[in-house]
């Protein structure tokens, strides 16, 4: 790690406001340059916290965040009423655990489900590759809502669930949505080609092929 980004974060970390100050103040504008990079890097790539890749992801789809109560970890303003929306970024550092335009719901209940059906949330989903973002697409719910289906009561017969009983995970990849008509690419990297071993192949052509459609 750059020296000078370990000595600022312990620094912070001892709530040395003066001294941190002090110490930037010292550094050339190269270093700081350098610095600021690196705590990117470091944030980006980090396995453990999602949290700037959801920004990052919201950002480039014109959504607000929110931690409001409706579960929705996204909106934007519409005529009438908000957009909600689930944001769900992917990260990976290895080209054999592939990017595959998916997304997951932890925990996830048949009256979670119920909720979801009736909001017909938009559900944005992103991928990055060594920090670098590659794509962005949206689409609504509905695209994604028979195989979440099929979870559910794979795991709930009847979609009848015992208190404090989840579905863990409840996944997607594009291939539950790509002919949706409703779908969206709304960032795709210039640099996709540089990383498509990172990409599930068939994801990747898929993106090609519905860019060049619009």
């Amino acid at each position: 790690m750059n020296e000078n980004l370990k000595k600022a974060i312990i620094l912070y970390a001892k709530n040395k406001e003066k001294e941190l100050n002090e110490f930037i103040d010292s550094l050339s504008k190269a270093s700081i340059k350098a610095l600021f990079i690196d705590i990117l890097t470091l944030y980006l790539n980090d396995k453990n916290s999602s949290k700037l890749r959801e920004l990052i992801t919201a950002w480039i789809g014109k959504y607000e965040t929110t931690e409001e109560k409706l579960g929705y970890n996204g909106y934007k303003q519409g005529i009438d009423e908000k957009i909600w929306a689930e944001i769900k970024p992917k990260n990976t550092d290895n080209p054999k655990k592939k990017l595959d335009g998916g997304g997951n719901f932890s925990d996830y209940t048949p009256e979670r489900f119920k909720k979801d059906i009736e909001k017909n949330p938009q559900i944005v989903v992103s991928g990055f590759a060594k920090g670098i973002l590659l794509y962005v697409i949206e689409f609504p719910f509905r695209c994604i809502e028979d195989v979440l289906r099929i979870q559910l009561e794979k795991k709930f017969p009847e979609l009848k669930r015992k208190k404090n009983d989840y579905l863990r995970s409840a996944n997607f990849t594009f291939k539950d949505y790509e002919n949706c008509k409703e779908v969206k690419i709304i960032f795709l990297s210039e640099k996709i080609d540089e990383f498509k071993n990172y990409l599930n192949k068939n994801f990747y052509e898929f993106l090609r092929q519905k860019n060049k459609n619009g």
